[in-house]
């Protein structure tokens, strides 16, 4: 067993390292190019978008409003990588690993768009009237039969990474934090998440959209104020802060000494790899989730998905960056949740561990619930919707184990296969972008002659 972790672990480093973080920012600086920016420039459009998006754009080809897809993203992104993943980034690479985190989103916005506006345009209608899309299906319908295989491969890769990196590692995240800020027990927790997970999962995905409607804007609002409060304790140092993550991020200085973050590359290492690992541009999810938003444009669902990568790293993980660079905590050697916990303690002290415990158990279990999502469009893309049930049940039992067992091998490899979802997303982006491009240029064309 040692053997095969260690080769697993091996492997992991291989597909997460240099190459896979080139080829995503690769893609997505490709899409931006191609785009001419365009990503960048509709921010502000994309906002607009989402707002409108709550209630469909009146033609409903589709399960649930744009705007509830979004949430379903957002719940299943916004998660363990916002705290832990932001804080390891910078105990690693030192402050200019934000920097990092912030350029990644923003090349990454035109991969989530991409990856949506092919999720939509080439969707389909199961035997049951409802839609559904993402990689698979976009490779599928939108190459030729000899890459077929492709899309399997995606399917095979995210139906099993889903177990692990969106049910149990994070079912288990949760009952240390309950165990650590509150004394909980982990099987309490783990009976608990079961019912929790149950009354939502076994609903599909309008039940999991609702819950996302109002669970995911909740969630996101309460921890950047909480956020907001450790920035404006600590106001004084902010300027400075920005100063340090701007010139460490091309300098490099280690956050605790240790030769790991002595180096530019080491900030823009694991900038890049955690800024991927929380908003997952280029990994495919939010096309599927966003195919069944109802939406006759694949343009206008592009640029509301889009704002899941902006969300949640422009926003969420910045909070968590900037309360740790502006606190000082990033040099005490502490690392990942420990480290977000003692930033936010030493602004609210007393109540900060528990804040950060209670952010990271509710941004856990959304992302437990979108995952279901991704999962469950992948084995039915590969077996049928017969195995729609048999999934949610199993899904819902796993969280019980998750939350009562040691994951360590578990998070390897589904952090492994995850990384391995990338890759069929990729070529098709690449091999797809003609498509982008000409029904960008034909929607903002026709909305620019209706004006």
């Amino acid at each position: 067993m040692q053997t095969f972790q260690a080769w697993m672990n091996s492997l992991n480093g291989i597909v997460w390292g240099p190459a896979m973080l080139v080829l995503i920012l690769g893609t997505g600086l490709y899409l931006q190019i191609r785009l001419g920016g365009m990503p960048i420039r509709r921010i502000g459009s994309g906002l607009r978008l989402v707002w409108r998006s709550r209630e469909g754009d009146g033609e409903h080809h589709g399960d649930v409003s744009p705007f509830a897809a979004l949430m379903t993203c957002l719940a299943a992104t916004i998660g363990v990588g916002n705290i832990a993943g932001v804080a390891t980034a910078i105990a690693l690479g030192g402050p200019g690993a934000v920097f990092w985190m912030w350029m990644t989103a923003l090349v990454g916005m035109a991969t989530k768009y991409a990856e949506v506006v092919l999720a939509v345009h080439y969707r389909e209608r199961d035997a049951d009237g409802r839609w559904v899309g993402g990689p698979m299906y976009a490779i599928r319908n939108g190459l030729s039969r000899r890459w077929a295989w492709l899309g399997t491969a995606f399917a095979v890769f995210g139906g099993v990474a889903g177990f692990g990196i969106g049910n149990m590692v994070q079912a288990n995240s949760i009952a240390a934090a309950m165990q650590t800020s509150f004394n909980v027990d982990p099987s309490v927790t783990g009976i608990v998440l079961l019912v929790l997970t149950a009354a939502v999962v076994l609903g599909g995905i309008k039940r999991i959209a609702s819950v996302s409607n109002w669970l995911v804007p909740f969630m996101a609002i309460g921890y950047v104020v909480a956020g907001l409060v450790v920035l404006a304790v600590h106001w004084t140092r902010i300027p400075a802060a920005f100063a340090l993550i701007f010139q460490t991020a091309f300098s490099g200085t280690a956050a605790a000494g240790g030769f790991a973050g002595a180096a530019m590359i080491a900030a823009m290492r694991y900038g890049v790899a955690r800024g991927i690992f929380s908003n997952e541009a280029g990994l495919g999810t939010a096309g599927i989730a966003q195919a069944a938003g109802m939406s006759a444009s694949p343009v206008r669902s592009g640029l509301i998905g889009m704002m899941g990568t902006f969300f949640d790293t422009i926003v969420v993980c910045s909070m968590t960056g900037l309360a740790i660079v502006v606190s000082g905590v990033w040099t005490t050697g502490k690392t990942g949740a420990e480290l977000t916990q003692v930033a936010f303690q030493s602004a609210m002290p007393g109540i900060g561990d528990e804040v950060v415990g209670i952010a990271l158990a509710v941004f856990a279990i959304t992302t437990i619930f979108g995952w279901s999502y991704y999962g469950e469009r992948c084995w039915q893309f590969l077996v049928g919707a017969w195995t729609i049930k048999p999934y949610r049940v199993l899904w819902t039992v796993a969280v019980y184990f998750g939350a009562v067992s040691h994951l360590d091998l578990a998070w390897t490899i589904a952090d492994t296969l995850n990384a391995l979802m990338a890759v069929p997303n990729l070529i098709a982006l690449l091999a797809l972008s003609p498509v982008v491009v000409q029904l960008t240029r034909e929607h903002l064309r026709t909305a620019l002659e209706s004006r």
